[in-house]
C-alpha cells in the first residue's frame, strides 16, 4: 500500500511541476513576443506611413506652381501688389498658436496697410480638427454676410488641416462663400512627430500618452484630440470619410529646414514683454496712448534650433526631408497646386519672424501674399476667366 501511495504522490508532483513549467514557459513566450512586437513597432515608427496619401490609388494629381509663385513673389518685392480688395482674407493659425501672441501678426499688419480686409481666425488652436472645422464654418459665414465678399483662407500647420476639414465637411454651405484655400506647411497626410509620440503598441506608449495628456489637457487646457487628429491613423480615417471637393481652388506649400550648425543660434521672435517701469514719458492721459509708450522687449526662443534638431532626427531615421515637424510628402494635398521653394525654411518661419532678418530675401508676409495671389489666379482659371499659366 505504501509503495503505491508514494508512486501516486510522485506522479502527481511530477505532473504538477511539468504543468507549472509549461504554463510559465508559455507566459514567458507570450511576454517575449509582446516585447519583440513593441520593439519592432517602435523601430518601424512611421516608415510605412510617410507619403501614404500620394501613393493611394485614385487620388487627384498635383500640379507644380513653384515657378509661377516665384514670379509673383518677385513682383510683390518690387512693390507690385495684386491681391484684390473684393475678397476677405482669413489667416488660420496652427497648434499652440493661442500661446504665441505674434502668430500671423506681421502678415495681418501688412495686409491692412494695403487696404485689404484681413482677419486672424480666433479659434482654440488646441481643439480637435472637427471642432475647429465647425468654428471656421461659422467664422466664414459671419465674414461673408457681414462684408458681402467671399473669403480666401490661408492656414498654417494644423490651421490648414482645420480649414481643409471645414471645406470637406461643409462645402455645400460654403461653396459660394469661399474663394480658395492655401495650406502652408500643413500635415494634411499626417505628421510623423505626432504619430511617433502617440502610437499604440510601442515601448512606453502608456507613459508617453500620460505625459502628453498632462501637458495638453492640464497645463495648456487643450484637447488631446488636437494632437491625435494629426497622426497618420486619424488622418486616414478622416480623409476616407471627408474628401476635399474638387472645385475648391487649392494651394499647398511645403519647405525643408536647414540643419547647418549656424541655425542652432537662430532666435525666433514670438512675443513682447512690457516693462512699465521703463515707460517713456507720456503727457496724454489716454490709456491706449499710455500703453503704447511702455517699453517692449522682444521675447525670443530658439525655435529654429528645435526644428533643425527634429528635421535631423526625421532625416536620419526615415530619410525624409521636412520643415522640422511635417515631411514634404505629407504636406502635398491631392488636387492642389504645389509650391516647393528651394529656400531653407523651418516650420515656424512663416508665422514668427527671426531676430536677424535678411533684407535680400522675401519675408513671411510677402510669401503669404504671393501664395494668395497664386490662389486668386487658380480660382480665375477654374472659373475660366484666365488662361492656364502653369506647367504640369
Amino acid at each position: 500500500m505504501f509503495p503505491l501511495f508514494g508512486f501516486k504522490f510522485a506522479w502527481r508532483l511530477a505532473f504538477t511541476c511539468i504543468t507549472s513549467s509549461y504554463i510559465h514557459v508559455r507566459r514567458t513566450h507570450r511576454q517575449m513576443r509582446r516585447l519583440v512586437a513593441r520593439v519592432q513597432t517602435t523601430l518601424r515608427g512611421s516608415a510605412n506611413d510617410i507619403g501614404w496619401l500620394l501613393r493611394t490609388p485614385g487620388m487627384p494629381s498635383v500640379e507644380d506652381g513653384t515657378s509661377r509663385f516665384m514670379e509673383l513673389l518677385e513682383r510683390i518685392r518690387i512693390g507690385e501688389h495684386m491681391l484684390p480688395d473684393t475678397l476677405v482674407y482669413l489667416l488660420v493659425p496652427g497648434l499652440f498658436s493661442n500661446h504665441g501672441p505674434l502668430y500671423f501678426v506681421d502678415t495681418k499688419k501688412v495686409f491692412s496697410k494695403l487696404g485689404l480686409a484681413c482677419h486672424i481666425a480666433k479659434i482654440h488652436s488646441e481643439a480637435s480638427v472637427e471642432t475647429n472645422a465647425w468654428e471656421l464654418k461659422q467664422y466664414i459665414e459671419e465674414l461673408y454676410w457681414g462684408s458681402g465678399k467671399r473669403v480666401m483662407l490661408l492656414g498654417h500647420s494644423k490651421g490648414g488641416v482645420d480649414a481643409a476639414a471645414a471645406m470637406a465637411m461643409y462645402w455645400p454651405d460654403l461653396k459660394d462663400k469661399v474663394a480658395g484655400l492655401a495650406l502652408v506647411q500643413s500635415p494634411y497626410g499626417g505628421s510623423p512627430i505626432a504619430s511617433d509620440i502617440l502610437r499604440e503598441g510601442q515601448i512606453a506608449d502608456i507613459e508617453t500618452r500620460r505625459i502628453m495628456e498632462l501637458l495638453i489637457c492640464k497645463v495648456i487646457k487643450g484637447d488631446m484630440r488636437a494632437l491625435e487628429d494629426l497622426t497618420y491613423e486619424k488622418r486616414r480615417e478622416f480623409i476616407s470619410k471627408h474628401m476635399l471637393p474638387t472645385d475648391v481652388p487649392l494651394v499647398s506649400f511645403h519647405t525643408e529646414v536647414s540643419i547647418a550648425p549656424g541655425v542652432m543660434a537662430t532666435m525666433s521672435h514670438i512675443a513682447h514683454a512690457e516693462l512699465p517701469w521703463f515707460s517713456r514719458p507720456c503727457t496724454n492721459t489716454n490709456s491706449e496712448e499710455a500703453a503704447s509708450q511702455r517699453t517692449k522687449v522682444p521675447v525670443a526662443v530658439p525655435v529654429a534650433a528645435a526644428m533643425a534638431m527634429c528635421a535631423m532626427h526625421l532625416q536620419l531615421r526615415y530619410g525624409e526631408k521636412s520643415d522640422g515637424l511635417v515631411t514634404r510628402m505629407d504636406a502635398e494635398v491631392p488636387g492642389s497646386v504645389v509650391v516647393r521653394p528651394d529656400r531653407k525654411l523651418d516650420h515656424a518661419w512663416m508665422v514668427y519672424s527671426s531676430l536677424t532678418k535678411d533684407a535680400a530675401e522675401p519675408n513671411a508676409s510677402q510669401m503669404c501674399e504671393a501664395l494668395l495671389a497664386l490662389l486668386v489666379e487658380i480660382g480665375q482659371r477654374k472659373s475660366g476667366s484666365v488662361a492656364d499659366k502653369f506647367v504640369k
